[in-house]
């Protein structure tokens, strides 16, 4: 089970496809969720369920934080019944969370509902049967009508959809520093990463010691799979989750060499750092440069900053047209102790009034399709427009494109690399990690 399900998430998560744009009309609005595994139709309460509801997630700052709070409040406004209990651990891309989450369910003891990153990610739950199908909730919000065909079937295995996703994020952006860029005479986006490379030498040759910034080891990750893209291109990118590219090919160790150069312009970064670290370094003009995920854009507008007057962004060099994707999700763990609450939860965080309230306060965009796209800031609108238009591809770092184990041998890669800059020795460990996960 666990090879199929991690090839069928990964592969939906990779096929190169135009979906849907959030807060426009869909062309995939016929049909319903999945059947299989759960009930068709939904019975709540009104109130709520009632009783303690224990939601786990690794939002416990920040944005991401805020974005929580919002659907707690209104949580508590829809179900009056229901309790919110706040699971949060500590920990960007949920490193910590995910060995506490392990445990608990090990020891069966899960949440009432835990955040997943769709896709991949998931696998590993489903194989050891550790969260339940939620196909009537999804169908109860709409099915196919309220969210893209294609954003379905990414969360589809053997029939049976296992998360409700809460919102999209794009992982492939870089956030740069307009009076920074201006200083050094760097005026438009490069094109590709020799030409931001260039750009990088303008600005450290104007005083800026640390022109792009990196938190922890998942951050470095997200770089990577950014650079990875820009070499490959989307197909052969794609290839690196089904074979058809080896990860020790010609492209892969031109992509680590340019990872390697692009380190030799970060600060030194330690594994604890969390991502607002270094997107702080961009705000605070200590860095020209973050590769972050579009959870960024809140705090920029956390610290007052104006779009275009203090700040910037643009694709990472490279992969313009190409929209890096990753989506948080919400699931029912298998002997959750108040499933009904659990439902109510995940109707709640996937009703367009939730979607709205979580996704402007976590600059994401959401999943469904309904959601006015009016609503939102430019940056959101313009994530929007590419999500509808760009070639999809799925994130490493976040969840989307390997397995919980297949992540993390890469991060051990990633972290070992950091340390020792032998990128020769990166490319095998890689290729290693590819051949002990696609079997």
């Amino acid at each position: 089970m666990r090879n199929r399900a991690v090839a069928t998430l990964a592969m939906a998560g990779v096929v190169s496809v135009a979906l849907a744009a959030c807060g426009s009309t869909s062309d995939n609005t016929t049909g319903a969720a999945p059947s299989g595994g759960a009930s068709t139709s939904l019975q709540t309460k009104a109130g709520g369920a009632g009783g303690d509801v224990g939601v786990f997630t690794w939002w416990a700052a920040g944005s991401e934080k805020k974005g929580l709070d919002a659907l707690e409040a209104l949580f508590k406004e829809k179900y009056p019944n229901d309790k919110f209990v706040n699971l949060a651990v500590a920990g960007g891309a949920g490193s910590n969370a995910k060995a506490k989450l392990a445990s608990d369910l090990q020891n069966n003891q899960p949440p009432d509902s835990f955040q997943g990153h769709a896709g991949a990610e998931l696998a590993d739950y489903i194989d050891a049967g550790q969260i339940e199908p939620v196909n009537d909730v999804i169908q109860a919000l709409g099915g196919q009508s309220a969210f893209p065909k294609n954003l379905l079937d990414r969360l589809t295995v053997d029939g049976n959809i296992y998360s409700v996703p809460s919102n999209i994020h794009r992982a492939n952006v870089v956030w740069a520093n307009t009076a920074v860029l201006k200083k050094a005479g760097v005026n438009q986006p490069p094109k590709d990463i020799k030409s931001w490379i260039a750009d990088m030498d303008k600005i450290k040759a104007s005083g800026v010691s640390t022109p792009l910034s990196v938190s922890g080891t998942w951050t470095q990750v997200q770089l990577f799979e950014n650079v990875l893209i820009a070499d490959l291109g989307a197909e052969k990118y794609n290839g690196l989750f089904d074979g058809k590219t080896a990860w020790d090919s010609a492209e892969v160790k031109a992509a680590a060499a340019d990872y390697k150069k692009l380190l030799s312009y970060t600060n030194t970064a330690s594994d604890g750092d969390d991502w607002p670290v270094a997107t702080d370094m961009v705000i605070d003009g200590k860095a020209a440069y973050n590769v972050m995920g579009d959870w960024a854009v809140a705090e920029f507008a956390d610290k007052g900053k104006k779009q275009d007057q203090d700040w910037t962004w643009f694709p990472t060099p490279g992969t313009d047209g190409v929209f890096d994707f990753l989506a948080d999700s919400f699931t029912l763990p298998k002997g959750a102790k108040n499933p009904g609450g659990t439902k109510d939860w995940l109707m709640l965080i996937g009703s367009a009034e939730g979607q709205k309230a979580f996704n402007l306060a976590k600059g994401s965009i959401p999943a469904r399709t309904d959601v006015p796209k009016t609503d939102f800031p430019p940056y959101q609108q313009a994530a929007m427009d590419a999500f509808k238009s760009n070639t999809i591809v799925s994130s490493i770092a976040h969840g989307a494109a390997v397995s919980l184990a297949w992540n993390a041998d890469i991060s051990t890669a990633i972290s070992k690399f950091y340390s020792s800059k032998d990128d020769a020795t990166l490319v095998s460990d890689l290729a290693a990690a590819a051949k002990k996960n696609l079997g």
